[in-house]
C-alpha cells in the first residue's frame, strides 16, 4: 500500500512544481511584454504625431494619420489586455470566484478579438492608401480628404468591433481557454455551426487583410522602384520619391511583422475550428497568441527605426565603414602637400631683384645725388 501510494504522490508534486514554475514564467513574460509594448508604442506615437504636424498639408499626412491610429490601437491593446491578464494571474485563475457571471471573460474576449484584428485591418488600409497615393496621386488627393480619412479610420475600428461583438450578439459567449489565463472563441467541447463560423470569420478576415497588404505593397514597391530607375525628374520629384520610399519601407516592414506574428495564430485557429484537437494543440495555441502579441511590440519600432533621418545616418555610417579613414587622411595630406608645392613655386617664380628703372612713380623724377645735396 505504502509502496503503491508513494509513486502517486511524487508525480503530483512534480506536476504542481512544474505548473507553478510555468505560471511564474507566464506572469514574468506578461509583465515584460506589457512594459516593453507600452514604452515602445508611447515613443512611436510621439514620433508619428510630431511628423504628422510637420506634414499635415502634404501627401504623407494621410499615411501618418493611419499610422498614429495603428500605434494608438497597439498601445491601448497592451494596456487593457495586459492589465486584465495580470488581474487573472493575481486572482489565481479562479474564474468562478472573481467572475461568476462571466462578464469579465466576455469583455476579455471582446478586447482580445478587437485589438487583434484592428492592426491587421489598419495595415491593409494603409497599404491601399499608399497604393493609390503612388499609382493614382490625383485621385488620392481628391478622394481622400481629411474628413474622409478620419471616417475611414473609424469605420475600420467599427468593423473590428463588430467581429469582436458577434459572439455576444448571437449568444455564443467567449470561453476560458485551457491555460485559464485568457478568453477567446468557443473552440472546446460541444459546438454547432455558429461556434465554427465565428472563429472562421475572425481568421479569414485577418488572412484577407494580410493578402490585401501583400498585393498593394507589392504594386506600390514596384511602382516606386520603376520611378526611381527612370531618373528623368527634377529635384522636387526626387524629394517626393524619397518620401514614398520611406513609407513603402515602413509598410513592407509592417507587412512582414504581421505575417510572422499573426500568420501562425490565424492558421492555428482554422485548424482547431475544423477538427477537434488534443490538449497539446491548445497549448500551441497559447504560444501562437504570445507570438501574436509581439506584433504590437514590433510595429512601433518600424516607425522608430525606419525613418528618413535614421536611414540616412545608417547609409552614411556604412559609407564610412567602406572607405577607411587612413585613405582619406592620406589623400588630404597629398592634396595639402601639392597645394604647398604650388605656393612655393609661385613664390620662387617671382623676381628676386627689382630694377628701379622699371618703376614708374607718378610725379617723381630721379635726380643725381649732387643736385639733392
Amino acid at each position: 500500500m505504502s509502496h503503491n501510494g508513494t509513486p502517486k504522490a511524487e508525480p503530483a508534486s512534480n506536476v504542481y512544481n512544474e505548473s507553478c514554475g510555468n505560471e511564474d514564467m507566464s506572469v514574468t513574460s506578461s509583465v515584460i511584454t506589457m512594459t516593453v509594448g507600452i514604452l515602445s508604442n508611447t515613443l512611436a506615437l510621439f514620433i508619428v504625431l510630431k511628423a504628422y504636424r510637420r506634414f499635415r498639408l502634404k501627401s504623407k499626412a494621410s499615411f501618418l494619420f493611419f499610422a498614429s491610429g495603428l500605434v494608438l490601437t497597439d498601445f491601448l491593446g497592451h494596456v487593457i489586455n495586459g492589465t486584465m491578464a495580470l488581474y487573472v494571474y493575481a486572482s489565481g485563475k479562479h474564474w468562478k470566484n472573481f467572475d461568476p457571471k462571466q462578464v469579465f471573460c466576455e469583455f476579455f474576449g471582446v478586447c482580445m478579438a478587437f485589438f487583434g484584428l484592428s492592426p491587421l485591418l489598419l495595415g491593409s488600409v494603409m497599404a491601399v492608401e499608399r497604393c493609390f497615393g503612388v499609382t493614382r496621386p490625383l485621385f488620392h488627393s481628391m478622394a481622400l480628404t481629411a474628413n474622409r480619412i478620419s471616417k475611414l479610420l473609424v469605420l475600420t475600428w467599427l468593423l473590428a468591433l463588430l467581429v469582436a461583438l458577434l459572439p455576444l450578439l448571437v449568444q455564443r459567449p467567449y470561453q476560458v481557454q485551457g491555460s485559464r489565463s485568457w478568453c477567446f472563441f468557443h473552440m472546446v467541447g460541444t459546438r454547432d455551426w455558429l461556434d465554427i463560423l465565428l472563429p472562421m470569420v475572425f481568421s479569414l478576415l485577418g488572412l484577407l487583410a494580410l493578402l490585401v497588404s501583400v498585393v498593394c505593397n507589392s504594386v506600390t514597391g514596384f511602382t516606386v522602384l520603376w520611378s526611381r530607375l527612370r531618373r528623368e525628374q527634377n529635384h522636387h520629384r526626387h524629394h517626393r520619391s524619397s518620401i514614398h520610399t520611406e513609407m513603402v519601407c515602413q509598410l513592407l516592414a509592417i507587412m512582414i511583422v504581421s505575417l510572422m506574428c499573426w500568420g501562425p495564430l490565424l492558421f492555428k485557429i482554422i485548424i482547431l475550428t475544423l477538427q477537434e484537437q488534443g490538449k497539446d494543440e491548445y497549448r500551441q495555441l497559447l504560444l501562437t497568441v504570445r507570438l501574436a502579441t509581439w506584433n504590437q511590440i514590433l510595429d512601433p519600432w518600424v516607425y522608430i527605426l525606419l525613418r528618413k533621418a535614421v536611414l540616412k545616418r545608417l547609409f552614411l555610417l556604412t559609407q564610412g565603414c567602406r572607405s577607411p579613414r587612413p585613405k582619406h587622411t592620406f589623400g588630404w595630406r597629398c592634396s595639402a602637400l601639392m597645394s604647398s608645392m604650388e605656393t612655393s613655386t609661385s613664390v620662387n617664380s617671382r623676381p628676386e631683384f627689382i630694377h628701379l628703372k622699371d618703376l614708374s612713380l607718378a610725379g617723381t623724377a630721379m635726380k643725381p645725388i649732387g643736385q639733392i645735396l
